[in-house]
């Protein structure tokens, strides 16, 4: 069975309909600077008329991931997901087509109750999963304990990198769009990914952000980014490569929490002071672990001022 692979080394997951011409060399070349990981996506972003086409497609750049990987290559590829319309669709990816190059699939409108579907495809494979929150009864806090507590307990638990919470699936079935101005958590989405990092990050699963969907309003992107982090999430949905620096940027580890991080766990008091604020090992020790953690992905951040701005450059990374 598969192992779990770090949340952290999801980053910007960069989001590609299954039409587009360009995936393979997106994967092979390395071009688009900071891609951590894409989805190779068959649902939302493929018309219905549009499917086979995008299944042709897809069957041609799993041919020349294959080849490269035959040839050596692969070390530095970013991780690979394919995101199936639906249940049939992904039988039919997981059992007539080679997916040796891809690292798992996304799986859509996720629910308890298609739970037993999706492990019935893929458990004899070699994939991870990354289950998506996206229907309406992500907004019952009840159900959405339900479905933790059975997945804590469930044969894919190993399987699953992270959880995917599906912000304009929600925002869709309360008859919403995003805010021009506003971030997701001036909205009702607010209350659901506090819910959810309630619910789930207390049994240890990783969430990661929804898409930022104004891609050229940059400015609502960091306010949000600065919410993702203060709420735990571990990565964020990306649509436009531009956004990928901004998502890295703010996964990265202040020099002020990686030193905290450090003392945490390498302190015997029982509580002691540091940059002005409290430690208190037998709470923040988990924290710390994970602060460390994603310092070795991302990096420390170098805070100067040039000129009266703020510059943050990248000082270590791994």
């Amino acid at each position: 069975m598969t192992k779990r692979l770090s949340p952290y080394r999801l980053g910007a997951t960069l989001y590609m309909p299954a039409t587009r011409s360009d995936i393979a060399k997106s994967v092979l070349s390395n071009e688009i600077e900071g891609l951590r990981s894409i989805v190779i996506c068959l649902e939302d972003a493929v018309s219905d008329e549009d499917v086979p086409a995008a299944l042709e497609n897809l069957k041609q750049v799993l041919a020349a991931l294959r080849s490269a990987k035959a040839e050596g290559r692969g070390a530095e590829w970013p991780l690979v997901f394919i995101r199936p319309r639906h249940t049939d669709m992904g039988h039919y990816l997981t059992t007539d087509l080679d997916l040796s190059p891809v690292d798992g699939l996304v799986l859509p409108k996720f629910t308890l109750a298609s739970l037993p579907l999706w492990w019935e495809i893929m458990k004899d494979t070699h994939l991870c999963m990354m289950p998506t929150l996206e229907t309406e009864d992500v907004f019952d806090v009840i159900q959405m304990r339900e479905l933790a507590t059975t997945l804590l307990s469930h044969p894919c638990h190993d399987r699953i990198i992270a959880l995917r919470i599906g912000g304009n699936d929600l925002m869709n079935v309360i008859s919403l769009r995003r805010p021009r101005n506003l971030t997701l958590y001036d909205s009702p989405m607010g209350y659901v990914i506090k819910m959810l990092v309630a619910v789930f990050g207390s049994r240890d699963f990783a969430l990661t952000s929804p898409v930022c969907e104004h891609i050229d309003d940059h400015n609502v992107m960091e306010r949000e980014l600065a919410l993702d982090m203060a709420h735990g999430l571990v990565g964020k949905t990306a649509i436009h490569p531009n956004q990928i620096a901004k998502i890295e940027r703010a996964l990265m580890v202040t020099p002020a929490d990686h030193a905290d991080a450090l003392r945490i766990l390498n302190s015997s008091q029982a509580v002691f002071k540091s940059q002005g604020a409290m430690c208190e090992p037998a709470t923040h020790r988990r924290w710390a672990a994970r602060v460390l953690e994603q310092a070795q992905v991302y990096g420390i951040t170098q805070e100067t001022t040039q000129e009266g701005v703020r510059l943050v450059t990248l000082t270590n990374q791994h």
